[in-house]
């Protein structure tokens, strides 16, 4: 039967005349006691919709009994909030986008969503997302809410938003209406009291009726002061006063658990396997803890949650780690916080419209520009200018802390930002700092590379959203400057093995002197200390000159007068540091000492190597690591990677700072490899011994990209630009992207200083399955074993093998002319507008004369790697 037009109506002509009648778009929420006195509006206002042959949808998820069953025009759809709101929203929208314009809905009581997303303001955001979407579809739609029951989080955005707000009461047998809103229309006697009898709604006039109906409901404050709790308030303070009558020796243990799995998935997580976790190292007094120390609503994301659970697992497992770890004082920012900010400043359209794919480059950027430039509510700001009164003139660091990150399967190494306050200045100035990091930390959401990650690992339509971590930074003043003695990187598993000696289950630490960013963020002009921890004292180097040519030069410290964070060099920053006692982390030359004294140039030489082995030989550290990583290990079921960082307060006694704690994707090699014998030289095109970092592996070639040595060198930093760019295009190409990629050049791939390799993003590379650097780039560079840096976890994830080629040194080969002389005719097919082409080339295995295929077969316990031509 073909629909109608007809008069938009509540399906009683009384009720239409105190509203002066509903208009398309119409929004309106009941505020009720009791579901039966929703029912009593819905049934008319459905029953004129079929009545009038109008689209009539119902969304039904709440646990009270239906309002409307289906068929006889009735269109149902069934919803799970607790498959989480971005899936409960997105289905909503979809039927209402389905559906067409116009139509008319009822919604099951938005009361019964709280306590599924553990939040008034998500359900806020619910309705502030919904509205508008049913007012653009010219919909009419029925929402009900329980009176008094949640905290302005939810009701100011309810109200500031719908079209009608009514309040409904029931007094001796007879519902009485109050309207608090009609949008774009009035009348005189609109916003009185009314009195529904039979088939009317009468205004009521005496004072006497209108106290006895309403004076006993609690007034409804909609601002922040209002003391009116919201689910997440309510739920908190129920578990507070249990856990009080616990001390006392009265409560029910078994109710303890209860509200510690329900706490658990209101703050730490949803997933399954860190819920295990978190139910058995955190006792209700830890969650409740957390709770007094967050901003907002919401889950604390995975970066919080993972410092918490290495921290409790150590210290449940043994009270000896209570007494080694630093003590942590961090804040939380919630989850729902973001969610809300992306709400209120115009966001979350362009946020949730992105899918990652890059062909809206334009949107994602105007959506990070938006996010930058967004506002913050003042009840907010004021917990934010508390918490900094808090930490008073302390440096601190913003951290991101998504919901993905940090899990099993997901590090997102690198991807977020997090940003250094030096935390000087006045309280504005430090506020302004402090919510400028945070918008960043926010825009990072919507990065190209964060982007890019999430599609590939098939992310897009999981719930992600930005919670925050606030630490206090760890370490202490030199003069101007602020960081820790030491930190690093810890490894419960070592994958790189340069010594028979070295065992890999141990793990290893990638450590530094001073901030920590210079052991996770990849500095190309530097190197740092890798540690096996079996064998602390063992190094790759062979002689105290290549140690001291490749130890540490720079230190990445916090600049207290510039507000920044810096790089200077470890000479400078030892002026700064009168009471750090050196010897703990470097050595002294001796012999270069002498050699220079007997020159006359003892004035201008500087007798310090960053070489940690004191710190490793006479003290507890490295025995205190290794058990960290192994307990923590152990817990996880799963090797782990941690951040830290340590601090001396006299010779024998340090602290130690656990930061970060993330599951590590590294796969044991339980299999080795066997290496061919016999191969005839003509047939090796590339031989490598040392630095080879992934699995074992055995497999043939498809492509091999190689960068021409001499020509590269030739390059302007622009053209070597171009060429990253012209990899990029091969390795994405759909022509090779499904096949076994090697990638080959000299210097450091990934590199942010051209002069120093091939300045590509992982994302450029990121389908490539092999990466060899050729160690030619410049005369004292070598490769740097990037292990615990963004860029190795990156490797894992995406199962690559990276091995470093010493051309020259006994035992390595690299068969240049087959590389050079091959047929690179393919790469005019990929690339014929890109300059510098002959720089690359592109090397299809299936075009190699005689049948012949390229297999690589790499060892990685045995640190070898041979690339041959075989029939």
């Amino acid at each position: 039967m073909a629909r109608v037009r007809s008069q938009l109506s509540t399906g009683l002509p009384s009720l239409d005349k105190v509203f002066r009648g509903l208009l398309a778009g119409d929004n309106i929420v009941w505020q009720i006691d009791s579901v039966d006195d929703y029912i009593a509006f819905v049934k008319p206002y459905c029953d004129h919709a079929r009545a009038t042959n109008q689209q009539l949808i119902y969304f039904r998820f709440a646990d009270h009994a239906p309002l409307l069953e289906e068929g006889d025009g009735v269109t149902v759809c069934h919803l799970n909030p607790e498959a989480g709101f971005e899936t409960f929203l997105k289905k909503v929208h979809k039927t209402i986008n389905d559906a067409g314009r116009g139509g008319i809905y009822v919604f099951d009581c938005l009361s019964e969503l709280a306590p599924d997303w553990c939040s008034d303001r998500m359900l806020g955001n619910f309705f502030v997302l919904t509205c508008p979407y049913l007012y653009d579809h010219a919909a009419i739609a029925y929402f009900a809410v329980l009176r008094n029951r949640h905290s302005f989080h939810a009701m100011w955005p309810i109200a500031n938003t719908t079209q009608l707000l009514i309040d409904v009461y029931r007094r001796d047998g007879e519902l009485y209406i109050h309207p608090k809103k009609v949008q774009h229309r009035h009348s005189v006697t609109m916003y009185m009291l009314h009195v529904w009898r039979e088939d009317e709604f009468i205004p009521v006039t005496e004072s006497c009726v209108i106290t006895e109906v309403i004076s006993d409901v609690p007034w409804s404050r909609l601002d922040a002061s209002s003391y009116m709790l919201g689910y997440w308030s309510k739920t908190f303070i129920a578990a507070e006063n249990l856990y009080s009558n616990l001390q006392k020796g009265v409560g029910s243990s078994r109710e303890s658990v209860h509200y510690l799995e329900r706490l658990i998935k209101m703050v730490i997580s949803h997933d399954e396997r860190v819920v295990e976790l978190a139910k058995k190292y955190f006792s209700l007094k830890d969650i409740i803890d957390i709770r007094k120390r967050m901003i907002g609503t919401g889950l604390i994301g995975g970066k919080a949650v993972g410092m918490l659970l290495a921290r409790a697992i150590l210290t449940t497992t043994d009270q000896h780690w209570s007494g080694v770890l630093e003590k942590h004082d961090s804040f939380y920012v919630g989850a729902d916080v973001f969610y809300t900010y992306l709400v209120q400043n115009g966001c979350w359209w362009m946020v949730h419209e992105e899918d990652g794919s890059g062909s809206s480059s334009i949107q994602a950027d105007t959506a990070r520009r938006r996010i930058l430039a967004g506002e913050f509510p003042d009840y907010i700001q004021k917990q934010f200018s508390d918490m900094l009164d808090y930490f008073g003139q302390s440096p601190i660091i913003v951290r991101s802390s998504s919901l993905l990150e940090d899990n099993f399967g997901n590090a997102f190494a690198g991807k977020y930002e997090s940003v250094f306050c030096a935390n000087q200045g006045g309280p504005h100035k430090r506020l302004e700092d402090f919510l400028c990091a945070v918008r960043t930390v926010y825009a990072s959401m919507m990065s190209e590379e964060a982007l890019f990650y999430r599609r590939e690992r098939g992310l897009m339509e999981n719930d992600e959203q930005m919670a925050l971590l606030i630490q206090r930074v760890s370490g202490a003043s030199n003069g101007n400057y602020f960081c820790p003695q030491a930190a690093g990187v810890g490894f419960s598993f070592n994958p790189y093995v340069w010594h028979e000696t070295i065992d890999p289950e141990a793990g290893m630490l990638r450590l530094v002197f001073g901030m920590g960013t210079r052991a996770v963020d990849r500095c190309d002009d530097d190197y740092t200390r890798i540690v096996a921890l079996n064998a602390p004292e063992r190094r790759p180097e062979s002689s105290f000159a290549e140690v001291r040519e490749y130890a540490q030069r720079r230190v990445d410290v916090l600049d207290m007068e510039a507000n920044l964070l810096v790089s200077c060099e470890f000479e400078e920053m030892l002026q700064h540091s009168d009471n750090l006692e050196i010897e703990m982390f470097a050595s002294r030359d001796r012999k270069r000492e002498r050699e220079m004294r007997q020159y006359g140039r003892t004035s201008d030489y500087f007798p310090w190597v960053l070489t940690f082995d004191k710190l490793l030989k006479d003290t507890d550290f490295v025995q205190d690591m290794r058990d960290i990583l192994h307990i923590i290990q152990e817990a996880y079921d799963n090797a782990v990677d941690v951040e830290f960082t340590v601090n001396f307060f006299t010779p024998e006694k340090y602290k130690i700072n656990i930061v970060q704690c993330r599951p590590l994707g590294v796969i044991a090699n339980t299999e080795r490899i066997l290496l061919p014998e016999n191969l005839k030289q003509e047939e090796i095109i590339i031989e490598s011994h040392g630095a080879v970092i992934g699995k074992n592996m055995v497999a043939d070639l498809d492509w091999v990209i190689y960068v021409v040595p001499h020509l590269y060198a030739d390059l302007t930093e622009s053209e070597r630009h171009d060429v990253a760019h012209l990899i990029a295009v091969l390795a994405h190409d759909d022509r090779i992207i499904d096949g076994n990629i090697m990638v080959i050049g000299p210097g450091r791939w990934g590199t942010s200083i051209p002069a120093l390799g091939i300045p590509v993003s992982f994302m450029d590379i990121s389908p490539v399955n092999v990466i060899c650097e050729l160690v030619e780039m410049h005369d004292n560079l070598v490769p740097d074993v990037s292990l615990g840096t963004h860029f190795f976890n990156e490797l894992v994830e995406n199962d690559m093998l990276y091995m470093a080629l010493f051309a020259d040194k006994k035992g390595n080969l690299l068969n240049r002319e087959f590389f050079e002389n091959e047929n690179n005719d393919t790469i005019n097919d990929f690339a014929e507008t890109i300059r510098n082409v002959g720089v690359v080339r592109l090397i299809d295995v299936s075009n190699i004369s005689g049948e012949e295929k390229i297999v690589i077969n790499a060892d990685t316990v045995a640190q070898k790697v041979i690339c041959y031509r075989e029939k």
